[in-house]
């Protein structure tokens, strides 16, 4: 039983940890936790369309990188890795 309840514990643990990030991240970017997972959902469906891609591997960030040479403001910046598993090429020509 105390197996079950490490296992347990290290999931939720993990669970919180990438939910802390999930907030710092939106913080920083100023939007919220809600809207970056709903981008990753939609950005998950689009590809999936294209690629087998590993979907619980899929890391999405915003983050305030680039700068406008119009107004010298920092504009936010959307980073995407997304661990592909294969490519098919069915319907291409």
């Amino acid at each position: 039983m105390r197996w079950f309840s490490n296992v347990c514990t290290r999931r939720s643990g993990e669970t919180a940890k990438m939910r802390l990030k999930l907030l710092l991240v939106s913080d920083k970017a100023g939007c919220s936790p809600e809207m970056i997972q709903m981008m990753r959902d939609d950005i998950i469906h689009s590809i999936s369309k294209y690629m087998e891609i590993e979907k619980e591997n899929v890391r999405i960030q915003v983050d305030r990188e680039a700068f406008s040479s119009e107004t010298g403001q920092a504009l936010p910046v959307l980073h995407a890795n997304i661990p592909i598993r294969s490519i098919s090429n069915k319907g291409l020509y």
